[in-house]
Formats: structure tokens, C-alpha cells, sequence
């Protein structure tokens, strides 16, 4: 998420740039093999980046997913999805770290190693500071950090190992949540808010470790992909499409095919489909400590495992759209410029609009919540992109690689 816009092709990739969800841009030393589509950073990591800034922003400051039109359907549309796409990315962030396709062993391994666990104590740090200031909104960042220390022991596996674990997790996880969450969700445990804590970052927070992180996993297995290759982009394409119409369309089988479903997952609707998921408390996300037949749920923040399939299916799409779209119409990646400049400092980007909800008490804003949000989008879009002409990272990116600078040190 980093890298002058104004200069993207042929560029490569600075040893110490931080890649996507830590966040920062995802370029790489290696050129694309003769006659491969690609150049020789993905270009299309950072435009799928932007675009789930700009989701958050929509779920943050947007208008309701309830009101009628495309606008209300387009608010929908980003609920729940544009946090699940910055995960996948985020597993994009620890392979580009430690080795996108190959591993990295010995002192380079080590050095990688430190660079990740660094990166997921500033997120933390970041993150529970964030919080601290009493937005209305649940900051991904502290869940973040410790996301990337839990599946740092996976980083030398390959794409299969890691696509199965993921598999794995997001069948495991939800019922895990499900049984766990009653018991220690009443338990507050150094807790400054939703977003932090021990007990919130594993179980009852916005985004409880035990059922996102097989996000991040998938997006560790997309990254050891050839994502060059157009018959892997292909297979990965076809792959989403297929955990897409599982996760949603099979909710949508077992709502009407099991007793007291439909009920549950209505009130999950009503508890996550709100015009803000930062409004909903760690109690109303989920459906979990309603009923049994709630988990076969596919709305945003159910934490169920068919919206896990789901919102991983469509994670996947975007990316693999963006990387063609980049590499298969120059015209485009002009045009996306802005929204690639937005992408490749994404961490910023976030940070931003978290301080400006902060500073400005949009919940208090008589303005339209549609003029609100073109606000922020347009503002960061402008700042994105004048800073990415002058600056090869964004500031907070910036920072970011200096403080892992230090994993240099270890032999």
C-alpha cells in the first residue's frame, strides 16, 4: 500500500515496505515471466485496497443499508464485505513480509519473522488508542495486530496447507464462538472499549479473532498463488464464485429449510444492518446467545460460518477483478489512479477517517449522510493522491517501515 502513483509501472519493491493490512503497498523484486500479464508490482492490490477503504467508510458514515434505491442497496452491498476484504488483504501483508511465494528461512526468515510481530504490536498500540478516543466506531486496527500473530506459525506453509486451514477454521471457529462467547462475555478483562482487550479481541468484539481470522488465512493462500498466471487468477476467480454462492446461497436454502431460522436471522439483520456497524455494541453483532439456527446466517457480522464462506468468496472476487483489470486495460489503471493512491497508503487512509469521525462528531452532523460520506471519500482521495506525487509512502506506512527497520538487527 505504498509507492508513487504517478510512476506505476515497472516499479519495485522497497525491502522495507509495509505491505497491505499492516497496511501498506504490495510491490515485489521479481518480473512477471515473458508474456504473463502483470508488471512488476500488483497494481491491482492497491486499487482492491482503496476500495475497501472507501467500504469502510460507507459502513462508518454512510447512509442506512435500510433506505430504498441503489444507495441504500450499495450500503448493503458493503456491509460486513469491506472488513472481511481488508482481512484477506491483511494475509496478503504477512506473505508479501515473509515471502510471497517462497517462504523465507534463516536470518531472512528470522528478520521477516520480527518485521511481522513489530507491525501487529504498533497495530495493537494504534488500534487501542483509536479506541480510547470514544468513537462510535470499532477500530479493526488492535484486532489486526493480533491477527497477524496468530497465524504468523503458518507463514512457511504452502497454498493448499494454508487454504485447508482456513477451511478448517471457518467451520470450527463460529461453533467454538457460539459455546465460548456466553461464557466469557460478560467478563470485562482490561478493556477499554469494544475494540480491545483480551476477551473482546478473541471473543466479543466487532471483530473476534476466533472467526476472522480464517480471512486472513485465505489471503495467505491466494498470496503463495502465481497471481501472474491468468489460469491461476482464473481457478481463483471460479473459486470465489463458488464460496460465494455456498455461503449466501446456501443461508438462503437453510433459512427456509429449518425451523426457526428465519426468525434468527432477521434479528441478525436487524442487529448488524444498521446504517453504521460501528454503532452495533459487541452484544447486538452476531446472532450468537439467540439460537442454534441463527448460525446458518450469511448477514454481515453473524460471524457465522456460511457468512465467513460467503464474504471470503467475494474477498477473493475483487482481488482477482482488480489484478486483471490493472493488467489488462492501461486506460483503467489511469482512471483508478486516485483510488490506487488511496489503496497504497491504506493505513493512513484508515486512521483518517477515524480521527476526522473523532474530530468532527459525525453522529452529530446535520448534513446528509450521503454528502458526509462523498466528504471523506472525495478529502482522502485528494490528499492520497497529491501526497503519492511528492512521497513514495504514506506517513503512517513511512513510519511503519522505520520501526521495522530494527528487524534488521537480528542475525
Amino acid at each position: 500500500m505504498i509507492g508513487p502513483v504517478s510512476s506505476l509501472r515497472g516499479m519495485t519493491h522497497h525491502a522495507d515496505s509495509p505491505p497491505a493490512d499492516a497496511p501498506s503497498p504490495a510491490r515485489e523484486r521479481r518480473e512477471p515471466p515473458t508474456g504473463a500479464p502483470g508488471v512488476g508490482r500488483l497494481v491491482g492490490l492497491d486499487l482492491a485496497r482503496g476500495l475497501a477503504v472507501f467500504g469502510m467508510y460507507a459502513v462508518h458514515v454512510g447512509p442506512a443499508p435500510s433506505q430504498d434505491g441503489v444507495i441504500g442497496f450499495l450500503m448493503e452491498l458493503v456491509q460486513g464485505r469491506s472488513s472481511a476484504l481488508f482481512a484477506v488483504l491483511a494475509g496478503f501483508a504477512v506473505a508479501l513480509i515473509t515471502g510471497r511465494r517462497t517462504p523465507k528461512t534463516g536470518m531472512a526468515g528470522r528478520q521477516a519473522v520480527a518485521k511481522v510481530v513489530i507491525r501487529a504490536v504498533i497495530l495493537l498500540a494504534l488500534g487501542t488508542a483509536l479506541t480510547m478516543t470514544g468513537t462510535p466506531v470499532v477500530p479493526i486496527l488492535a484486532f489486526y495486530g493480533l491477527f497477524f500473530l496468530l497465524v504468523l506459525p503458518l507463514y512457511r506453509l504452502g497454498a493448499k496447507p494454508l487454504a485447508l486451514i482456513a477451511a478448517g477454521w471457518a467451520l470450527v471457529g463460529p461453533q467454538l464462538l457460539y459455546l465460548l462467547k456466553p461464557v466469557v462475555g460478560g467478563r470485562v478483562f482490561l478493556s477499554y472499549g469494544q475494540a480491545d482487550g483480551p476477551v473482546s479481541l478473541f471473543f466479543t468484539g466487532g471483530y473476534p479473532a476466533l472467526t476472522w481470522v480464517p480471512f486472513v488465512i485465505a489471503g495467505m493462500a491466494v498470496a503463495r498463488c502465481d497471481l501472474t498466471a491468468t489460469a491461476v487468477r482464473i481457478r481463483l476467480a471460479l473459486i470465489g464464485v463458488a464460496l460465494a454462492v455456498t455461503g449466501y446461497g446456501g443461508s438462503w436454502l437453510a433459512v427456509r429449510l429449518v425451523p426457526g431460522a428465519a426468525e434468527a436471522v432477521r434479528k441478525a439483520e436487524e442487529g448488524s444492518g444498521m446504517s453504521s456497524v460501528s454503532s452495533v455494541s459487541p452484544d447486538s453483532i452476531g446472532i450468537f446467545g439467540d439460537t442454534p439456527a441463527g448460525m446458518l446466517a450469511s448477514a454481515p457480522h453473524s460471524e457465522a460460518t456460511l457468512s465467513i464462506v460467503g464474504n471470503t468468496g467475494v474477498a477473493i472476487l475483487v482481488i482477482t477483478a482488480c489484478l486483471a483489470a490493472m493488467d489488462a486495460f492501461p486506460r483503467l489503471r489511469r482512471l483508478a489512479t486516485p483510488v490506487i493512491a488511496v489503496g497504497s497508503m491504506s493505513l493512513t487512509a484508515y486512521v483518517y477517517h477515524i480521527v476526522a469521525i473523532w474530530l468532527l462528531d459525525t453522529e452529530a452532523l446535520t448534513v446528509s449522510p450521503l454528502y458526509v460520506l462523498l466528504g471523506f471519500i472525495a478529502s482522502v482521495t485528494v490528499l492520497a493522491t497529491l501526497w503519492s506525487r511528492f512521497f513514495q509512502r504514506g506517513p503512517l506506512e513511512w513510519l511503519m517501515g522505520r520501526a521495522t527497520g530494527i528487524a534488521r538487527r537480528i542475525q
